[in-house]
């Protein structure tokens, strides 16, 4: 049965917890599937073990840090600083832990570690670029929902944890178990990786929800027209009408609202899927793979096919594990 240390701080985040709900989720669904008992072992850890409180007053029971075995490292956001012997238990769980994650601003306690050295990562878009400047020697990608490089993980901030949870159910237990869980946890849609942080539908921000209902359409049905007809249909009320609501309430047209829907679902399956771009420009509502170069130059100055291979650069090899007096610091800190 695989181990996760969920590596807790005083003053964690409680979107910790969350991520660690989705693998007790995970076990359910198994559990209620098969009859067998739990895929997962949980376990809270933090230096010294006891009590940790974290933000609006929340306290876990940990364990003390050890030498027991473990196959995932989790360190929790909402802390960006960690003592020595935090340190010197992710150095020395390179090449005996299979996976060491950090969901928000954790990735900061990783690079001190040296654990992002020469590797790619994320964090929370507001602070991605002080961790790149600070940890010159990390490559720090701030738009992206989460990052895989070798057996280092990192995700951007709070809910994101989340799609970091289901990758790797995804990974461990396959498609349908993340699918459920991802249902279970009533989420819109499972986010790869490779998606950005940014969202097309929070930067309308609609103020009704007869224009939030338009976008909601719009966004599931990218392979039609959508011209001004079947979206003033959609809103109740006649196309001129709709346009001067919709610009009001959005602060862009309908067209280049629609535009910005169809960029950001082609380019989630330009990084996450091996579709053809005429495939991609068809499903997204595009018509040909020309309309959709034209739209993402202005999107993101770069055409698809630059963004994909951007997206399967190879990685850079990891750096190589230190070895420190674990066991001496972990006895002085716990004793």
């Amino acid at each position: 049965m695989p181990t996760i240390g969920f590596l807790l701080h005083p003053g964690f985040s409680p979107m910790g917890l969350a991520v660690a709900t989705a693998f007790d989720l995970a076990n359910q669904q198994q559990s209620a599937r098969q009859g067998s008992n739990p895929v997962y072992n949980l376990v809270m850890l933090s230096d010294a073990g006891g009590l940790v409180r974290g933000a609006m007053g929340i306290a876990v029971e940990t364990e003390a840090l050890s030498t027991r075995h473990l196959d995932l490292i989790i360190i929790g956001g909402g802390v960006e600083a960690a003592t020595p012997v935090t340190i010197a238990f992710l150095r020395n769980a390179v090449g005996r832990v299979n996976r060491i994650a950090a969901t928000c601003t954790a990735a900061f306690v990783l690079a001190e570690a040296g654990l992002l050295n020469g590797r790619r990562a994320t964090t929370h878009w507001a602070r991605a670029r002080e961790l790149q400047l600070r940890y010159p020697l990390a490559r720090i990608e701030e738009d992206r929902i989460f990052v895989e490089d070798g057996p280092i993980w990192t995700s951007a901030g709070m809910t994101a944890g989340l799609d970091l949870a289901l990758a790797f159910i995804e990974r461990d237990l396959g498609t349908e178990t993340a699918r459920s869980v991802s249902r279970a946890l009533v989420m819109y849609h499972r986010r790869t990786g490779g998606q950005s942080q940014f969202s097309a539908l929070l930067e309308l921000e609609p103020k009704s929800d007869r224009i939030q209902k338009v976008l909601t359409y719009a966004r599931r049905h990218l392979g039609n027209r959508l011209d001004m007809e079947e979206l003033a249909a959609v809103a109740g009320i006649g196309p001129r009408q709709f346009t001067r609501v919709f610009v009001r309430e959005t602060g862009q047209s309908p067209a280049k609202a629609i535009e910005n829907l169809r960029v950001e679902a082609a380019r989630s399956l330009m990084e996450d899927t091996d579709q053809t771009i005429d495939a991609v420009a068809q499903q997204t509502g595009f018509a040909d793979r020309d309309r959709m170069r034209r739209a993402f130059l202005r999107a993101f100055g770069q055409p698809p096919q630059t963004i994909r291979r951007a997206t399967r650069a190879s990685s850079p090899e990891g750096m190589e594990a230190t070895v420190f007096d674990l066991d001496g610091m972990l006895a002085e800190a716990q004793g």
